[in-house]
Parts: structure tokens; C-alpha cells; sequence
């Protein structure tokens, strides 16, 4: 039996480029022989971020969060699998809200307070983060290497791709309040010709991620 992959889409826009680039991930370990279930955060019933009840501090609850809603079958279907492809667009300098209330749901449920094992995942998967942004890549090292060395820590082996100055609309000409910090024009030319490669490395790290 092939590999089970959880991949979750933490972005709003659909066919744009956080969910291209987590469909081809997805493609690449399918490729392999994988079988990928997929969440689109922004379509789930209401959920939240943690609410400290630390009730998944209880010996019986170790690792599991025990607030139900949205995103419970999220949470129940990473456990239960054998790799994770996640990806978010950065909004104002971090990833979205939606992004922000999984990772705290799917770290803290490992997180025990323990100093002789301060995580209690005897599970560990690995784990794809992608990251888009309309600013240049090297703009977030740091916010992106402290999500990978906490996914690394608490859920499994944390690798990332991030595509930057990504094309936001078709024709930037159509808004009624002018966009004139970009060049459309160099906008258009990255997604032609940097963005297939990016797409292609998703493919790759998805396949990757499948055959760990």
C-alpha cells in the first residue's frame, strides 16, 4: 500500500500561486505511488487558532487537541499520516491567519512542559512548508527558517520552498486605485519563466517527501 500525504492549502485564492504550487507537490508524490488527501483551509466549517484549555496536557490526550470543530479531521488525518505538504501566501510579513491556527493546534497538541521529553510525537512525518509572497524570497529568511526548525522539532523533518515576487493578478491595469509600486511587465516575465521551475521543484520535493 502506497503512502498516505496530507496536503493543505492555507491560501484563499484558488488557481493562483500557493495552490499551484501545492498541487504540483501533490502531483509529485502521486507520482511515486502516494495516495494525497487535501484541505483547503478557507472552505472548512469555523474553527479557531489554540485556546490553551491544555487539555491536550492530560496524559490520556497527549498529543491530540481535544477543541473540536474545522479543523479536527485536519488535525486527525496529519496523525494518521505519512507526510504533510502545507503551504500559505505571506500576508503583512507572516503567513495567513488560517495558516497560523493549524501550526498552533499542531504544535502545541506535541508540546508536553516536559524537560526529559519535551515533545511527545512518537510519530514523526515529514513535512513540505511552501511559502508565496509578492515580496522578493530573501525578504523572510528568518520567519521561514523559525517555522521549519519548529515543524522540524514537534511534527518531522521540515523542508520549504518559497516562491517570491509572484504575479497577483492577470492585468494589474484593471484596478481603480493604480498599483504603481510593481512592474507589471517584470511580473508577468518572472511567472513565465521562474515560476515553471518553482512549479517543477514542487513536483520534485512532493515525490521526495513521498519516498522518505
Amino acid at each position: 500500500m502506497g503512502k498516505k500525504i496530507i496536503a493543505v492549502n492555507a491560501g484563499p485564492r484558488k488557481g493562483w500561486n500557493t495552490e499551484t504550487l501545492i498541487t504540483e507537490a501533490s502531483k509529485g508524490a502521486e507520482a511515486v505511488g502516494a495516495e494525497v488527501e487535501r484541505f483547503d483551509l478557507f472552505r472548512l466549517e469555523k474553527y479557531t487558532g489554540c485556546i490553551s484549555c491544555f487539555g491536550c496536557k492530560r496524559n490520556k490526550f497527549k498529543g491530540h487537541c481535544v477543541c473540536r470543530d474545522g479543523l479536527t479531521p485536519v488535525l486527525d488525518a496529519i496523525r494518521k499520516a505519512d507526510g504533510l505538504i502545507i503551504g500559505s501566501p505571506n500576508y503583512l510579513s507572516e503567513l495567513t491567519a488560517s495558516f497560523r491556527a493549524l501550526y498552533e493546534r499542531l504544535i502545541f497538541q506535541n508540546l508536553t512542559y516536559n524537560v526529559e521529553t519535551p515533545c511527545c510525537n512518537e510519530r514523526p512525518i515529514p513535512v513540505l512548508l511552501i511559502m508565496t509572497s509578492n515580496a522578493p524570497d530573501t525578504m523572510y529568511t528568518d520567519l521561514i527558517r523559525g517555522y521549519q526548525q519548529t515543524l522540524s522539532r514537534f511534527v518531522g523533518p521540515t523542508q520549504v520552498l518559497v516562491s517570491g515576487n509572484t504575479l497577483q493578478l492577470r492585468d494589474y491595469s484593471r484596478t481603480d486605485w493604480p498599483w504603481t509600486m510593481f512592474d507589471p511587465q517584470a511580473k508577468q516575465e518572472r511567472h513565465d519563466t521562474v515560476f515553471p521551475d518553482e512549479c517543477r521543484k514542487a513536483c520534485e520535493m512532493g515525490a521526495a517527501l513521498a519516498l522518505y
